[in-house]
C-alpha cells in the first residue's frame, strides 16, 4: 500500500497525535512489543501495575523475565527503586529498554536532579528530550529496529 492510501478492511493510519493518553499508551506497548520479538521476547501486558510494571517480557530461552513500566520519555521515580524494574520509552525512531535503578544511581551521582524540587517533592523526574550525557548512558540499552517481517531476510521469508 502506497502512503495515504486507505486498506479496504483498516482504513486509514492513524495520527500518533490525535491519540488520548490510554491509546498512546496502548499503542507503543504494540510497536515496543514488536520491536522486543526481534530480541526473542514475548510480552504479556498486565491489567494492573505489578510491582510497577505494565507489562512483563519474557525470553523465548525461558530465563530472563523483566518487569517492564512503559513511558513516554525517560523517567526515573522513587516507587520504582527496588523493584528489579526496567523502563521502556521511545525516542524517534529509537527505543530503549533500560534498568531503573543503574540509570537512577548514575542520575544521582553525577546531575543535581536529587536536588531539584520534582524529585524532593514528587518523588520523580524525567527528561523531556535526551542530554549527550543521557544518550550515551543509555548507549547499551537501545534497541535495534528492524522493519522487515522477519530479521533473517528483507521479504520475512524464513
Amino acid at each position: 500500500m502506497l502512503p495515504g492510501m486507505t486498506s479496504p478492511l483498516l482504513g486509514h493510519k492513524i495520527t500518533y497525535a490525535d491519540l488520548n493518553p490510554r491509546q498512546k499508551e496502548n499503542y507503543n506497548y504494540s510497536k515496543l512489543s514488536a520491536v522486543l520479538a526481534d530480541y526473542g521476547f514475548t510480552t504479556m501486558r498486565l491489567s494492573d501495575d505489578f510491582e510497577g510494571a505494565d507489562f512483563i517480557a519474557q525470553h523465548i530461552g525461558g530465563e530472563t523475565i523483566l518487569k517492564v513500566q512503559l513511558k513516554g520519555r525517560f523517567t526515573v521515580a522513587r516507587k520504582y527503586q527496588g523493584k528489579e524494574l526496567y523502563v521502556a520509552f521511545g525516542d524517534g525512531n529509537n527505543w530503549y529498554v533500560y534498568p531503573h535503578d543503574l540509570l537512577l544511581e548514575q542520575l544521582l551521582a553525577h546531575t543535581n536532579i536529587g536536588e531539584t524540587r520534582s524529585w524532593t517533592e514528587g518523588g520523580a523526574y524525567s527528561y523531556p528530550g535526551l542530554t549527550a550525557q543521557l544518550r550515551e548512558w543509555l548507549a547499551p540499552y537501545q534497541l535495534e529496529v528492524t522493519l522487515p517481517l522477519s530479521a533473517d531476510t528483507p521479504d520475512g521469508s524464513a
